[in-house]
């Protein structure tokens, strides 16, 4: 086993834009809402940079961006867009190259693992089943989980204590700023990927420990690799 640069006993994954490419799926059921509410759809790459801060906030730049939109317009359109993303969560969703390679081997190591995301409790279980990697973790906290979302810290503190470990055991890695500022909030390290979703930032302007090209590149980082 290598040197660990992040001696941890747990590492916390973000959901959309870290383990799973699901892009394709929010965009459609985005369109199919704006369809449906006699809006114009938008093209892919908009939608992407507003995914991160959970459905609400997704449907709401849908709504606002560029046009106006009511409260309770914006209310109706967020059940709008459940019923939709409930058809086709999961159809057009993939796992990111490394990730299943990378979990089967931490788990192999002993290191604890959760998932931390925005998306709602509703979507995210059924979507790590769909996708195969439910068995993977010992904690998901979803974005209704607690009252706060990403960034609060609370979301990576609750995941930390389902597992039993201290925020300063793990390891947090993400795609954007809410996963950078919930684990720099929390007092925990944090590594972001380079090819998530990051709301239309880039990424490397984000504060974090550590850039990844591959998810596989966290593995030396925490002691182990691959196989091992």
């Amino acid at each position: 086993m290598s040197e660990a640069r992040f001696p941890v006993k747990a590492v916390l994954f973000d959901l959309d834009g870290t383990l799973l490419d699901t892009i394709h799926d929010l965009a459609a059921g985005a369109n199919r809402m704006l369809s449906e509410l006699g809006r114009a759809e938008r093209p892919l790459a908009e939608i992407h940079s507003f995914v991160g801060k959970g459905i609400p906030h997704l449907v709401r730049r849908c709504m606002t961006e560029g046009t106006a939109a009511s409260e309770p317009e914006i209310e109706h359109a967020v059940s709008v867009f459940k019923r939709h993303y409930a058809e086709v969560n999961g159809q057009a969703t993939r796992i990111y190259d490394g990730v299943l390679e990378t979990l089967q081997t931490l788990r192999a190591n002993g290191i604890r693992t959760a998932c931390v995301t925005n998306k709602a409790g509703d979507f995210t279980l059924p979507l790590l089943a769909r996708m195969g990697i439910d068995g993977y973790f010992d904690a998901v906290v979803s974005g209704d989980t607690l009252s706060v979302k990403k960034p609060d810290p609370a979301t990576v503190r609750h995941a930390c204590a389902l597992m039993g470990v201290e925020a300063n055991e793990a390891l947090m890695v993400g795609d954007s700023a809410n996963d950078a500022e919930a684990a720099q909030g929390a007092g925990m390290p944090v590594v972001l990927v380079r090819y998530g979703y990051s709301e239309g930032r880039a990424v490397d302007t984000i504060p974090c420990d550590a850039l990844l090209s591959s998810m596989t590149e966290v593995l030396p980082l925490v002691g182990t690799a691959a196989g091992t």
